[in-house]
């Protein structure tokens, strides 16, 4: 069987981290749990570690993905350490944080540090080609409002993504924004979040 190793990425929102959690579960056949350490506690985490003693009881193993992990105490970063040890799960810990100053010393020895890097201009035009791919339809954008999408996304995939979506639905048929029009749209709905 492939194994695979606990692992803590780093690295700024929109680079990808989660869905490289989800590809290497996948390639390790590997149950995908995702928790937030914004939104989860300790009845949280015992529930998830019980989840994965009873699957590997089955003889399926847990990749264990835990998003803003540095937000976890001191404690809770412990109550890992059993269940990475014995094997219940393979922890992925995502962080945008310096981990060598937010985990701690003995969760960091016990995973590698995977470093993801902002999303250069190159990669966030192949997000919107792929956008536009899966649409079926163009984005209604001329070159300049093209290439101020990219830079709006500042290296964050999944901002430029939410950008696209905001630019289809203000778009009327056959209309094309120019640079002027897609700030307006982008403005507007900045404005209702």
């Amino acid at each position: 069987t492939r194994s695979l190793g606990s692992l803590v990425f780093w690295g700024p929102p929109g680079t990808g981290k989660t869905t490289v959690a989800r590809l290497l579960a996948d390639a390790t056949e590997l149950h995908f749990e995702q928790l937030s350490a914004v939104f989860s506690g300790v009845a949280d985490l015992k529930k998830a570690f019980d989840a994965a003693r009873a699957r590997r009881e089955t003889g399926k193993g847990t990749l264990l993905f835990v998003d803003e992990v540095h937000r976890f105490n001191r404690a809770q970063q412990d109550s890992f350490l059993p269940v990475m040890e014995d094997g219940t799960v393979v922890l992925v810990g995502a962080t945008t944080e310096n981990p060598s100053f937010e985990l701690n010393a003995a969760l960091l020895s016990r995973a590698r540090v995977l470093v993801f890097r902002s999303l250069d201009t190159t990669a966030i035009e192949k997000l919107l080609e792929r956008a536009e791919k899966i649409e079926g339809k163009p984005l209604p954008l001329d070159a300049d409002a093209r290439a101020t999408l990219v830079r709006m996304a500042d290296g964050d995939g999944r901002a430029s993504l939410t950008l696209v979506e905001e630019i289809w639905r203000a778009a009327r048929p056959g209309e094309v924004f120019d640079t002027a029009k897609l700030t307006e749209i982008v403005q507007i709905g900045r404005a209702h979040v």
